[in-house]
């Protein structure tokens, strides 16, 4: 194997975060702030994108295989934790908000896996983490994640986060599963992704649920989250409140009703 083989623990329920065990001169690469807490013996330093072998030699190979990580939304730089001592050593990483994460081990499909942009935790040392462009303009424009999600490549582990609970789904050859758009957490190579229109006036306009959802075609495996980061940052800000400390609603016979049928009785 050319990834390092890690040992890992992950602890939690709704908000999770990975142990992962090194042994000396094991490494493992995070993305920025995913880190949580280290023991002495492991070195943390910064790096241009994923120190990867397929980042290319020189100072030019590095910045262009980093500078392709912020077309995902990621930095130019990652961290790497080296176990510097002569014992076993442990490291973890927090998933940035309430959800699952995914140990992928990408000996288990075919060396690549494809996920959505900043889903991306930790992974062990020689696993390549890039980009994925979508050549199929329907799902560039209106899927969620535009024309790029991101690809992890390699024979070691990867670590991804999700919103949520997490659902797996095998899907046998010719089979089809239609899922909201940022709903998806991320898929094997195989799997044939696409957008379809909802159609439909009264679903267009009155359905809520946005104008088209993402169709995954099997044969592979399908990951889905049932809390997009996007959806609980928009009921958040819905729910913040306005100018002057009020929230929505508030003050109006409507706000007031509102707020005593959900339990609030603050008018």
């Amino acid at each position: 194997m050319q990834a390092h083989e890690i040992d890992y623990q992950i602890f939690g329920e709704e908000m999770q975060y990975v142990e992962i065990e090194l042994d000396p001169q094991e490494i493992v690469i995070a993305e920025a702030g995913s880190f949580m807490m280290m023991e002495n013996n492991i070195q943390m330093e910064t790096i241009f994108g994923d120190g990867s072998q397929q980042q290319g030699s020189g100072l030019f190979g590095k910045l262009l295989s980093a500078g392709k990580r912020v077309l995902t939304g990621e930095s130019l730089f990652m961290t790497a934790f080296l176990n510097q001592g002569n014992t076993k050593s442990k490291v973890s990483f927090a998933s940035p908000y309430p959800g699952k994460i995914l140990p992928i081990d990408l000996t288990e499909f075919q060396g690549k896996f494809i996920c959505q942009k900043s889903s991306f935790l930790c992974a062990a040392k020689g696993v390549s983490v890039g980009i994925e462009f979508s050549q199929k303009l329907g799902r560039g424009l209106f899927g969620g994640e535009g024309f790029i999600m991101q690809k992890i490549e390699g024979d070691g582990i990867a670590f991804v986060h999700s919103g949520g609970t997490m659902a797996k789904k095998v899907l046998g050859h010719g089979e089809v599963l239609k899922v909201d758009t940022g709903c998806i957490i991320g898929f094997t190579k195989d799997v044939d992704y696409d957008i379809e229109f909802i159609g439909g006036i009264k679903n267009s306009i009155f359905g809520g649920e946005g104008l088209f959802y993402a169709t995954l075609k099997g044969p592979g495996t399908v990951y889905i989250q049932s809390l997009p980061f996007s959806r609980l940052a928009d009921r958040i800000i819905a729910s913040a409140p306005r100018s002057g400390g009020n929230s929505r609603d508030e003050g109006s016979l409507l706000g007031g009703l509102g707020n005593l049928l959900d339990g609030d009785n603050r008018f």
